[in-house]
């Protein structure tokens, strides 16, 4: 749904879980959600490809910690070092269907 915000976030072992205001509750693997960046790094802006090694990425990767930014988005501290990519709620939304 359109509109809808975090009621919680839970960095987990394994995964990200969200739990929505419509109650809705969504797992994102960390490695999957890694892979989804968005940021200038991780995809070209004008082209949209994809720029992001994949191999590099650790199978064990994990969120250390995130904050939030603005009414918008969730922004990740990655194991890897990586800090700059923005995953907008509507994102982590679609990328629960």
């Amino acid at each position: 749904m359109a509109g809808e915000v975090p009621r919680s976030v839970n960095l987990g072992a394994d995964a990200v879980t969200i739990e929505w205001s419509d109650g809705r509750v969504c797992e994102h693997p960390y490695r999957a959600l890694r892979l989804n960046c968005a940021c200038a790094a991780c995809v070209e802006e004008m082209t949209g490809r994809k720029l992001l090694n994949v191999a590099a990425i650790p199978a064990d990767i994990i969120a250390v910690d995130y904050m939030q930014v603005g009414r918008y988005a969730l922004q990740f501290l990655w194991s890897d070092g990586h800090t700059t990519g923005i995953y907008p709620f509507a994102m982590l939304r679609r990328l629960c269907e």
